[in-house]
């Protein structure tokens, strides 16, 4: 172990750090972790975060004095095979029947209530990645896990990649990853640090990696160690390799779940919902759920989103919310949990916070909303329309979809979503639009959206894609939330089946939920298209394996909304 670190405070305790301290996992492995102490503080509760991501990251560092310096026993560990921690390392999209991650975070856990300093209460914090830990552990019920807050981790992977590689993100991610990997195994080429990889990727090798073909001939030395495991999970795609709702009814802890209506993994919302219907009767009512405005950045909690300032409610910090959760469950402090209903919803537009009791909210009003055209939605130039009329007689809309020229995805810092202003995509020929006249009164949309789409190709396989759009009076166009379906999978990930050229089919496209009052003069409207590259993989349209396919071909893409193809898009309507 390494030499305590006197730190300064920031809340009510000065801190000190003991690095890399040894944890023996039951099968001998050690893993290390740095543990933070608040100064001067009788026993107090645990809070562990387990990361892949090196414990030695500004972000881990900076929370965790955060949580020391209020007074918390904090600790950070590097998980198996990753950081400086020994063993091998299972990576999440392997193999859903390894249980390290379990056990090793029950280890952790027994562990940690022992260490001098701690009152035998442990409770989890981390996002992404270290949620998906947190909900590996959690199910394994140690005995000195008393609460849970958990962030930014869908409780499906389909629910994130429906099925469909994320080239951009993955791609990216697998690199940064890579840069332990090669450490660990004296590699001394590539870069030495994830900032530098973060920085080497956007500037050098993301341009040349996102177009490569094929997939499966990407050269080894890019993700190391990785590369063998990247490229069997290629392979599939439309596996699920966790769904945490397997685990739910095993976790007898109160939890407390943060996610933002632009993050990427916003199936947080399902392991609320989850321990809710599914976890023990008795904890039913203490669970809780916190919706931003934000995205998949928990370090960025904060009113300024891309190009809208959601005011000053919307600012918060990661630690502030994680604090808040444990003071009043560990500590008994009455700051207001104990009276508020368990879902709290900051609803755009309107920018404010609201308390509701359940999710979806029990009030909705699903509604169609039909697409029309006089067959010239291509571009927001043209005919596209949204109504609550019926269709009767109309033609359809057509594009082609073109993967050497593929809508192009306007995505946030890290590859993640963001809002982003779609007025550079809306003069693509490949895009339908179809939206409202200006609003006459203000109309809110909170819950899942749906869209049924009739449509046809003249290739064997193909995508179709739908996004939401808040259209500004200045217009001014910003992204709500998207959804995708590769045609393949319209029977279920399970039951891949190519479609008959020129055949309609109808095809639920499930979008991400959204929270958001379209105020007065405002446009509902809805973007229909094939592609959102680098968010997912370009479909060839060939109907060969994506991964060793390198033919493109463009698909005729036929979109009907007629009488007896009636396509309609699902807004769940929140009368106010």
């Amino acid at each position: 172990m390494k030499a305590k670190q006197s730190m300064a405070k920031s809340g009510d305790f000065s801190i000190t750090v003991e690095r890399d301290v040894l944890t023996e996992m039951r099968d001998g492995v050690v893993l290390r972790s740095d543990v933070y102490r608040p100064d001067g503080a009788a026993a107090c509760p645990v809070l562990l975060c387990r990361t892949p991501y090196d414990k030695s990251q500004d972000t881990y560092m900076q929370t965790a004095q955060a949580l020391a310096s209020n007074g918390y026993l904090t600790v950070v560990q590097d998980i198996r095979g990753r950081g400086i921690s020994d063993g091998e390392y299972f990576w999440q999209f392997q193999n859903n029947a390894e249980t390290f991650d379990a056990q090793d975070g029950y280890d952790t856990i027994e562990w940690a209530a022992a260490i001098p300093g701690s009152d035998g209460q442990v409770g989890t914090w981390g996002h992404s990645y270290p949620s998906w830990c947190i909900w590996r552990l959690a199910g394994t019920q140690p005995p000195s896990l008393k609460a849970l807050f958990a962030s930014g981790m869908s409780a499906r992977l389909l629910d994130l990649n429906f099925g469909i590689f994320e080239t951009g993100r993955r791609l990216q991610w697998t690199y940064k990853m890579a840069v332990n990997a090669r450490h660990r195994v004296g590699d001394e080429f590539g870069p030495k640090s994830e900032d530098e990889a973060d920085a080497q990727w956007h500037e050098v090798e993301r341009g040349k990696w996102i177009w490569y073909l094929p997939l499966d001939d990407l050269p080894d030395h890019l993700f190391s160690t990785l590369t063998p495991l990247l490229k069997t999970y290629l392979r599939e795609q439309n596996k699920e390799f966790w769904t945490f709702q397997e685990i739910h009814h095993k976790i007898n802890v109160p939890t407390c779940q943060l996610t933002g209506w632009y993050d990427r993994l916003i199936g947080t919302i399902d392991n609320f919902t989850g321990m809710v219907t599914e976890g023990p009767e008795s904890l039913r009512h203490q669970h809780r759920l916190i919706v931003g405005p934000w995205g998949h950045n928990s370090n960025n909690l904060t009113r300024i989103q891309g190009p809208l300032d959601f005011g000053a409610d919307a600012d918060t910090t990661y630690p502030q919310e994680v604090t808040r959760w444990y003071d009043y469950r560990f500590k008994g402090i009455e700051n207001g949990i104990e009276s508020e209903p368990p879902v709290k919803l900051f609803i755009m537009g309107e920018d404010r916070w609201r308390f509701e009791h359940e999710w979806p909210l029990a009030r909705t009003q699903y509604t169609d909303l039909f697409l029309h055209s006089g067959g010239s939605a291509n571009t927001a130039r043209g005919d596209g329309v949204l109504s609550l009329t019926e269709p009767g007689n109309e033609p359809p809309d057509v594009y082609d979809y073109d993967p050497r020229d593929p809508v192009m995805s306007l995505m946030g810092i890290d590859a993640q979503a963001a809002p982003r202003d779609q007025s550079p995509l809306s003069g693509r020929g490949d895009i339908l639009v179809y939206q409202t006249p200006p609003l006459r009164e203000d109309i809110e949309v909170t819950g899942p959206v749906v869209l049924k789409l009739w449509a046809a190709s003249s290739a064997p396989d193909t995508d179709f894609t739908a996004k939401l759009v808040d259209v500004h009076p200045n217009g001014l166009a910003v992204n709500l939330t998207y959804g995708i379906m590769r045609a393949r999978y319209r029977d279920g990930y399970d039951n891949p089946c190519l479609i008959e050229p020129s055949n309609p089919y109808e095809y639920t496209i499930r979008l991400n939920p959204t929270g958001i009052l379209f105020l007065q003069g405002h446009r509902i409207r809805l973007d229909v298209s094939s592609s959102d590259f680098p968010n997912f993989d370009r479909n060839h349209n060939t109907g060969a394996d994506f991964w060793s396919d390198t033919e493109l071909r463009t698909a005729h893409q036929t979109v009907f909304h007629s009488a007896e193809y009636p396509s309609r898009l699902i807004l769940p309507i929140i009368p106010r």
